[in-house]
């Protein structure tokens, strides 16, 4: 069992580092995002995750990562607004981190530990993988980027971690 914990610190977009503990109590879906890739449309069904299952208790947090072909080149400002003008996304969309590699953010290298539905752990294969973490902490799924976010496994799984 992976456990995440909440003193993990993070960098919102406008660059005030914060901790995990602002979700405490929520069921985080954690996603790294990307604006220039095949799978951008998932922001869409991200955001409409945030709007359907918000109010009880899920976050949706996305992590914008440049790291797989280059397509997450924007800044932080420019990011938002894409997200914004062509999703409405409402969620959080964080600093640019790295998934991979040496310098990976701390809240990935917890997460690559978890295994998929396959049983495979280790490395993100490319964008808009996506974990969900229960709101004590534990890591419970990986969905790999292909899974979309309105997957019949993804929402099952949301509404099982879903905040009683």
């Amino acid at each position: 069992m992976t456990t995440l914990p909440f003193t993990t610190p993070i960098t919102t977009a406008a660059g005030t580092t914060v901790s995990l503990a602002e979700y405490s109590g929520s069921a985080l879906l954690i996603v790294n995002v990307a604006s220039r890739c095949g799978l951008t449309p998932q922001y869409a069904q991200l955001e409409e995750l945030q709007r359907t299952y918000g109010q009880r208790g899920l976050q949706v947090l996305g992590f914008p990562c440049n790291q797989f072909g280059g397509q997450e080149p924007g800044t932080n400002d420019e990011i938002a607004a894409f997200c914004s003008a062509t999703y409405g996304v409402s969620f959080p969309v964080l600093d640019k981190v790295e998934v991979n590699g040496t310098d990976r953010h701390p809240v990935y290298s917890l997460l690559t530990e978890v295994a998929d539905a396959d049983g495979m752990a280790g490395d993100v294969a490319w964008n808009f993988e996506k974990y969900l973490v229960a709101p004590d902490g534990e890591v419970v799924a990986r969905f790999r980027p292909q899974t979309l976010p309105d997957d019949a496994t993804v929402i099952a799984a949301i509404e099982e971690v879903l905040p009683r």
